[in-house]
């Protein structure tokens, strides 16, 4: 039975929608992780990340410590018992996947591909008015570099919740 789905896309890519979409259509209760709170977490200098005006992200000293020690107490919850979705941005690619699968062991992990367009993303980043201009659009392709996905969907023209019921029909472990 599926423990833990993992959604990974590029900003505005419809993950966070998606998540919240999966606990409403799923049977059970699962909870939600995303990359954004860890980073609201982290100190505002020296261990988090840091954002360019032209939307590209840099990784700062001390945030893989950070990032390694959330993904160890994420994956506590799983095994305390919870069900867990977690959104994130692979910005390292195939690399970034193997960091959470180092973390989540021998879990039963469901892989999730989100795709948009990138000018679609754009769009969405312009609209959400809380992203750097530009992070979107050059995230959309790089986060799938190198990932194995058990699923993909593509939020470009297809709503949350219909990206949500593909996900939970995909494999009747989550159901």
């Amino acid at each position: 039975m599926t423990q833990v789905i993992v959604l990974n896309g590029g900003s505005s890519s419809g993950k966070s929608g998606i998540a919240r979409c999966l606990q409403a259509v799923l049977p059970d209760p699962w909870l939600v992780f995303g990359i954004d709170g860890l980073i609201d977490a982290m100190p505002a200098k020296g261990a988090g990340i840091a954002f360019a005006p032209d939307g590209d992200v840099r990784i700062e000293a001390g945030f893989r410590e950070l990032e390694k020690a959330w993904m160890a107490g994420v994956a506590a919850t799983v095994h305390a018992g919870a069900r867990v979705i977690i959104d994130d941005v692979f910005l390292g690619g195939a690399a970034s996947q193997q960091r959470w699968r180092d973390a989540l062991g021998d879990l039963d992990v469901l892989w999730v591909g989100v795709r948009c367009d990138p000018r679609t993303a754009a769009g969405r980043e312009i609209a959400r008015g809380d992203r750097v201009t530009g992070m979107a659009e050059s995230q959309a392709e790089i986060v799938h570099n190198g990932v194995h996905y058990d699923i993909e969907v593509d939020t470009t023209r297809t709503e949350s919740i219909d990206c949500a019921r593909e996900i939970a029909q995909f494999s009747p472990r989550t159901a």
